[in-house]
C-alpha cells in the first residue's frame, strides 16, 4: 500500500497559491493523491451570481457504516506584502526545524497529517469495518457561499451519512495538545448608514450632521452589555471594525456616515435576536436625532456545541498519551466551517498551533507534523476497533 508523507505532501500543497477563491490546482492535486489511496473522488463546483464559482471536493472509501469524515479547506489568505516574508509564501522552505509557507498553518498541513495517517492506517487495515471520507473546500476563509456549506446540503440531498468528523482547523494557542474545539461562536457582521442634511459647516443649525449620530450611536452599541458569557462560552462581544464618511470637502457637512460592525456571540443569542436588539437601539437613536438610517447584516452561522461523547473523549485520551498534554474543550476563537458540519454530524475540530495563523512567515513545527499525523492515525485505529 502506497505511504504519504506529511511533510512532503505540505510542500506540495502549499505551492498552490490558492488564495480566495482561487483553486490555482489544489482540489485537483488532492484528489489525485486520494485516489492512489482508493478514494472515490467527486470534485463539486458551485457558483452563485454574487459570487465567485468554488471547487470542493468530496472522497470516500468504503461503503460501509459508520463513516468517519475529515473536513478542512485548501484556500488561504492573501499573503501581504511579499517582500516581508523570509521566502516567497508559495516557495515552502524549512527553517529551524519549522515548516514555513502561506497554509502551513492553516490548514494545508493538517490535511496532509490526515492523508499521511490514513496511508499508514490502510497498510495494516485494509478490510476496516466502515468508511474514511474527506470534505474539503476551497471557500473557508471567503465567504463560505460556495464551499461547505453546500457541500453539506449536496450530502444532505444524496442521503450520504457521516457519523462523526474531525475538522482539521488549527486549534492551539501556544502547544500541539492543548485544546480541543467542541464548538463556536456565531458571528454577525452588520454595516449602518445614517443619514443627514448636508450642507455649509458654518451653517450646521440649517443641517443634521449624520457623523455625530453615527458617534453615539458607536458608543451606545459598544456600551451595551450583550451578556456575561455562560460555563461554556466567554461573553458576547461587538466590536467596530470600520467607520467611513465619503466626503473630501473640509468646509462641507456629509449628507451620509456608515459603520461597520461584528458581533461574535454565544448561545444565548441567535442572529435573529441579535439584529432585533441592534435595530432597537439604532431606531430610537435616529428617531432623537432626526436622522433616517439602514442597516444590512450578514449572519455566518450561529453558536452551537457538541456534547462530548465516547468518541470526542477516545481522541482526546490520544491527544494526551502522545503530546503528554491534557487537553481542554474550548468555543473560543473565529467561526469554522465545523458550523454547517455540525448539521449532519457531531464533530470535534484538533489540529496544529495557531500562533502564526494569517501572519507573515506563517509556519509549523516539523516535530508538530509527526505527532499529529501519529494523533490521526491513532484516532482511526481506535475508532474502527
Amino acid at each position: 500500500m502506497l505511504s504519504f508523507n506529511e511533510l512532503k505532501l505540505a510542500k506540495e500543497l502549499i505551492k498552490f497559491p490558492s488564495v480566495t477563491p482561487k483553486d490555482a490546482g489544489a482540489i485537483k492535486f488532492l484528489s489525485k493523491k486520494l485516489r492512489l489511496l482508493g478514494f472515490k473522488c467527486k470534485i463539486l463546483e458551485f457558483k452563485d451570481k454574487n459570487s465567485k464559482p468554488i471547487k470542493n471536493l468530496y472522497a470516500r472509501l468504503g461503503k460501509k457504516q459508520p463513516n468517519l469524515c475529515y473536513a478542512g479547506h485548501t484556500d488561504v489568505v492573501p499573503p501581504g506584502n511579499i517582500n516581508d516574508w523570509t521566502k516567497d509564501p508559495f516557495k515552502p522552505i524549512i527553517k529551524n526545524n519549522h515548516l514555513i509557507g502561506r497554509g502551513a498553518n492553516d490548514m494545508k498541513s493538517s490535511i496532509a497529517c490526515f492523508i499521511s495517517a490514513v496511508s499508514q492506517f490502510l497498510k495494516t487495515n485494509t478490510n476496516f469495518n466502515g468508511s474514511i471520507s474527506f470534505l474539503i473546500t476551497g471557500d473557508e476563509e471567503g465567504y463560505a457561499i460556495n464551499g461547505t456549506k453546500k457541500v453539506v446540503n449536496y450530502l444532505q440531498k444524496r442521503k450520504e451519512k457521516i457519523n462523526f468528523c474531525i475538522v482539521g482547523e488549527p486549534t492551539n494557542p501556544n502547544k500541539l495538545g492543548e485544546m480541543i474545539k467542541i464548538g463556536r461562536r456565531g458571528s454577525l457582521t452588520g454595516k449602518i448608514d445614517i443619514f443627514g442634511v448636508q450642507g455649509h459647516v458654518a451653517y450646521p443649525h440649517l443641517l443634521n450632521n449624520p457623523i455625530n449620530t453615527l458617534i453615539s450611536l458607536c458608543k451606545k452599541l459598544k456600551d451595551k452589555r450583550l451578556d456575561k458569557g455562560n460555563k461554556n462560552f466567554q461573553p458576547s462581544n461587538l466590536e467596530f471594525t470600520r467607520i467611513f464618511v465619503d466626503n473630501k470637502a473640509h468646509n462641507v457637512i456629509p449628507a451620509k456616515a456608515s459603520a461597520q460592525f461584528n458581533i461574535r456571540y454565544n448561545n444565548i443569542h441567535t442572529a435573529k435576536s441579535l439584529k432585533k436588539t441592534i435595530n432597537s437601539i439604532t431606531r430610537n437613536l435616529c428617531k432623537k436625532k432626526n436622522c433616517r438610517f439602514a442597516i444590512k447584516y450578514i449572519a455566518n452561522g450561529d453558536a452551537f456545541i457538541t456534547k462530548p461523547e465516547k468518541t470526542i473523549f477516545m481522541a482526546k485520551k490520544i491527544i494526551k498519551k502522545i503530546t503528554k498534554i491534557n487537553p481542554k474543550f474550548s468555543t473560543t476563537g473565529g467561526t469554522s466551517d465545523a458550523r454547517f458540519i455540525k448539521k449532519i454530524s457531531p464533530c470535534l475540530e484538533f489540529g496544529l498551533v495557531n500562533k502564526t495563523m494569517h501572519k507573515v512567515d506563517e509556519c509549523v513545527s516539523i516535530s508538530d507534523l509527526k505527532k499529529l499525523t501519529n494523533i490521526y492515525k491513532n484516532i482511526l485505529i481506535e475508532y474502527f476497533k
